[in-house]
C-alpha cells in the first residue's frame, strides 16, 4: 500500500520538506508492509486480548491509622485562623 505522506502532512498541520517526506515515506511503506504481513496470520481462534500480560493489584489494602492532628497541621502555614489556613483572596 501506497501511502501519500503530504496528505498525511496536510492533515496534521505539519510542514514536511521533499526529503523528509521521502524518508517519512519511507518509514511509513515498511511499516504498512509488515501489518499485511501481520493480516497473513490465522487468528480465527486466538482470544482477544486488552493486556499481553495478565494484570494483577498492586495496591495495599486500607488501614485506618492515626491521622495528624488539626493544630500539627497548621504548624508550618505562614497565615492561618484556629482551624484553617488563611491565603490571599484572588476574586474580586
Amino acid at each position: 500500500m501506497k501511502i501519500s505522506v503530504e496528505y498525511i502532512a496536510k492533515l496534521a498541520r505539519l510542514a514536511v520538506s521533499g526529503e523528509e517526506g521521502e524518508i517519512f515515506g519511507s518509514q511509513l511503506n515498511s511499516i504498512l508492509t509488515y501489518m499485511e504481513k501481520l493480516n497473513e496470520l490465522d487468528t480465527k481462534d486466538i482470544e482477544p486480548t486488552s493486556h499481553v500480560l495478565s494484570l494483577n493489584n498492586v495496591m495495599r489494602d486500607d488501614v485506618l491509622k492515626k491521622s495528624i492532628s488539626g493544630e500539627d497541621a497548621l504548624i508550618n502555614a505562614p497565615d492561618h485562623t484556629d482551624k484553617f489556613y488563611r491565603v490571599p483572596k484572588i476574586i474580586e
